[in-house]
């Protein structure tokens, strides 16, 4: 399977049109195989996710419309483009797999060029479809990632510690002194301080898995998954540490230059938890790291040992 393809699912009972639409698809597309509706929901529910799904309605045990509802029901395939293949030619058949979600039909017996067409097309509007995604998710100012896309990585990533019985760190990120730094320099250069701040901010981080945000103002937040305080302090003296090599000039800081503080704050959580327990802890840590002159890293742990294995 070659990286960077898209990546196309073909779930189809009948070994001949298995095969036959593999043929059709490899030399553009990394093309996935299912046998069964359930070997389907597995693969389309695996890391990394397909971009398009072509699913036979008609298979044994789960058949194709069992499985689009299931894929509407997970976040992580709901968007996931599907066509639906079959031998029925009848409208209503054609309508109900409409309504459940599908986003096109083709019958048997295929026509390649057809079924090229389509999945082609499909591919198309599901990158467009992203490209808009993420320029929602974006900071316009800082060009990372946004409030909202913070909002749905910290809920994820909760929601995953908590299946996988994880660690997850979560810190909130406060530029000091910032109202006087405008006030001196202007918006225009607070917005370049904010853009220098995010760029210390990304390269603290490192990991493709860790989310740097820009949480409302002069106010920024990390999304750690898998860190435990130890690795949180690694983040927190790396972000320190950056931010006193940026040197942005603040003539009214008593160090002469633009600094943050930070609230860390480490949870195990347990299923009687919410996320918003967390997101509370990094604001204590953070109030305390202000109200002791700021330029510096506080701590606060939500729960210090990992749940009972069973």
């Amino acid at each position: 399977m070659e990286p960077g393809k898209p990546r196309v699912l073909v779930a189809d009972d009948d070994p001949d049109g298995l095969l036959l639409l593999s043929a059709a698809l490899e030399d553009e597309y990394a093309v996935i195989t299912a046998k069964d509706g359930l070997e389907a929901l597995k693969r389309a529910s695996s890391t990394p996710a397909p971009d398009l799904i072509q699913l036979d309605i008609m298979m044994p045990g789960m058949d194709g419309r069992d499985v689009l509802r299931r894929l509407k029901e997970q976040q992580l395939t709901k968007a996931i483009p599907v066509i639906f293949v079959t031998g029925k030619s009848e409208m209503d058949d054609e309508i109900r797999g409409l309504d459940l979600g599908a986003v096109d039909y083709i019958s048997k017996p295929y026509q390649v060029p057809i079924v090229r067409a389509r999945v082609r097309m499909h591919l198309a509007a599901r990158r467009q479809a992203k490209l808009l995604e993420a320029q929602t998710l974006l900071d316009p100012v800082t060009e990372i990632a946004n409030r909202r896309r913070y909002d749905m990585a910290i809920d994820a990533e909760w929601r995953r510690a908590q299946r996988e019985g994880g660690q997850l760190t979560a810190v909130m990120v406060d530029v000091d002194d910032f109202k006087s730094y405008n006030d001196r320099y202007g918006h225009g250069a607070g917005d370049e301080a904010l853009r220098r701040v995010a760029a210390v901010l990304q390269e603290a981080i490192q990991r493709a898995t860790d989310v740097a945000a820009r949480y409302g103002g002069d106010e920024f937040a990390l999304v750690l998954p898998s860190t435990d305080e130890e690795g949180a302090a690694v983040v927190a003296w790396r972000a320190l540490t950056r931010m006193e090599h940026a040197s942005i000039r603040h003539a009214d800081s008593s160090s002469g230059s633009v600094t943050v503080s930070l609230g860390v704050a480490t949870a195990y959580p347990r299923v009687d938890q919410r996320v918003e327990e967390l997101v509370a802890a990094a604001d204590r840590a953070l109030y305390r790291a202000k109200t002791a002159g700021g330029d510096r890293a506080e701590f606060e742990v939500l729960a210090a040992e990992m749940p009972d294995a069973e």
